[in-house]
């Protein structure tokens, strides 16, 4: 008798986890489709995606920001958005681990698309100045 229902548990018991892992793997699939995708259609700023596992949107969407232009005060408003976030979440101070990674996730999806054109910003003003060599005198 107690071999049936034992029988029974293990049987029950390894469908079950077999419909989780089945489930788990069709998401892990649809995942990885939409992933390549995204690479496919945003070129480099897929790639970005693919290191960061967050969209632009996503990114913008966590840091409560528009999304950015490529402006030094646009910069100092994301670090200012993070540095709140980040410290609100502190684990020590009851907040979340995982929260503080997205946020953090979040500002370096940001700082990888802005990092182009912050570039472009400044040689176009170095160009505009003129090379401006720093000369050090010897006292």
């Amino acid at each position: 008798m107690a071999h049936r229902i034992i029988t029974q548990v293990v049987l029950i018991g390894g469908r079950v986890l077999g419909r989780a892992f089945a489930e788990a793997y069709k998401q892990a699939a649809a995942s990885s489709q939409y992933q390549r995708a995204q690479a496919k259609n945003g070129g480099v700023a897929g790639k970005v995606n693919m290191s960061t596992g967050m969209t632009l949107d996503e990114a913008c969407k966590i840091l409560n920001v528009k999304p950015p232009t490529g402006t030094p005060a646009e910069m100092d408003e994301i670090m200012a958005r993070f540095k709140k976030l980040f410290d609100a979440n502190e684990p020590e101070k009851g907040g979340s681990f995982y929260l503080q990674s997205k946020i953090l996730r979040a500002r370096e999806r940001l700082e990888a698309d802005m990092r182009p054109k912050m570039d472009k910003v400044e040689q176009e003003a170095e160009t505009k100045e003129g090379w401006k060599p720093k000369i050090y005198k010897d006292r």
